[in-house]
């Protein structure tokens, strides 16, 4: 196999791509800090030209919310320069309910105003016969809540989910997310609702266009959501090693999830990509070249993270040519994983 997933850029990513759709929690921030290299990469971008929006799944902030604590961060940002997966399932209800419908939200504060912008009536329960339910995450959704819904779902009313995610990092670890409770809904209606949020290419559309954007990067660092949405969206994805995913998971990624870059974190935006090159046996990122024997990935020379891109475009191209990647040995990739 001599074709990889993973893109070269020979210019910094800042000059190659007009707009940047940019992950929260994991790339720009962990908890309640702001990973050390965001804001100032973030500040060069714009310089440079770059557009900037930020766009999470989280459903439950308004964006002036998100807007202020992306600020107090060091990363100036307006409320139009978010957007929320409460929006983007504002946004998806026009697909299935007339304007004007009457919706009945189990959410928090977020959803309620996203869902009142976009012309709909918020309604309290499922006696008010909705024509449609909205879901989306709040910690204070409870069994009385998932009730109602499952009232409103069961009488007919259309069903639609601000994102799936399955858990959601806290501090404390992962918890269950906005996924884990729409199991409950689904698994007592036998409805799946329609989903707004990633890994579903609406919110990537939905940022670009309110950009103007004509060649966007989508930014993040779960594969499962932000890459595998970026390639739903058919816009390349750059994954920064900051958050959820590691290098690991990166080089074991099925082809839907896969970035087409990656950097340790958002400075690479300032950098150029070494495109990876195939010799016949081996794959060449710059300085660091990786080949796969009887299913063990190795690697040899490189920066740390020239390593994470020559032993993915390795890995990829074997999987894809039907080896199996042996995860019990994987090589030392530099960076942690």
């Amino acid at each position: 196999m001599t074709t990889s997933m993973l893109l070269g850029c020979d210019s910094p990513l800042f000059e190659a791509f007009d707009a940047a759709l940019v992950d929260l929690d994991g790339v720009t921030y962990r908890g309640p800090h702001a990973i050390a290299s965001a804001p100032p990469a973030l500040a060069d971008a714009r310089a440079h030209g770059m557009k900037i929006i930020y766009v999470t799944n989280n459903a439950s902030r308004e964006p002036e919310t998100v807007a202020q604590h992306l600020s107090q961060l060091d990363i100036p940002t307006t409320a139009d320069e978010v957007l929320t997966a409460a929006q983007a399932a504002a946004a998806l209800l026009s697909d299935h309910v007339p304007p004007g419908a009457t919706v009945l939200i189990v959410g928090g504060a977020g959803l309620h105003t996203a869902v009142r912008d976009a012309g709909y009536t918020v309604v309290a329960s499922a006696a008010d016969k909705p024509d449609a339910v909205v879901q989306g995450f709040a910690p204070e959704v409870g069994w009385k809540d998932l009730a109602q819904a499952t009232y409103a779902v069961k009488a007919g009313a259309a069903y639609v989910a601000s994102n799936l995610d399955l858990t959601l990092p806290t501090e404390h670890g992962m918890a269950p997310g906005n996924g884990s409770l729409v199991g409950v809904v689904t698994t007592a209606t036998g409805v799946t609702p329609f989903s707004a949020g990633k890994p579903q290419p609406t919110m990537f559309h939905l940022a670009a266009q309110r950009l103007g954007a004509r060649r966007p990067l989508a930014i993040g660092d779960r594969l499962d959501t932000d890459l595998q949405g970026a390639r739903s969206a058919g816009y390349p994805g750059l994954m920064v090693l900051t958050g959820v995913n590691n290098a690991r998971d990166a080089l074991l990624a099925p082809p839907h999830q896969r970035p087409s870059f990656i950097g340790e974190d958002l400075a690479c935006l300032a950098e150029s990509h070494p495109t990876p090159v195939f010799d016949g046996s081996r794959w060449h990122v710059g300085d660091a070249q990786s080949w796969v024997a009887d299913g063990q990935v190795d690697i040899a020379g490189g920066t740390p993270i020239n390593r994470v891109r020559a032993a993915c475009a390795a890995a990829w191209a074997a999987a894809d040519a039907g080896q199996t990647i042996g995860v019990e040995r994987l090589p030392d990739l530099g960076v942690a994983s």
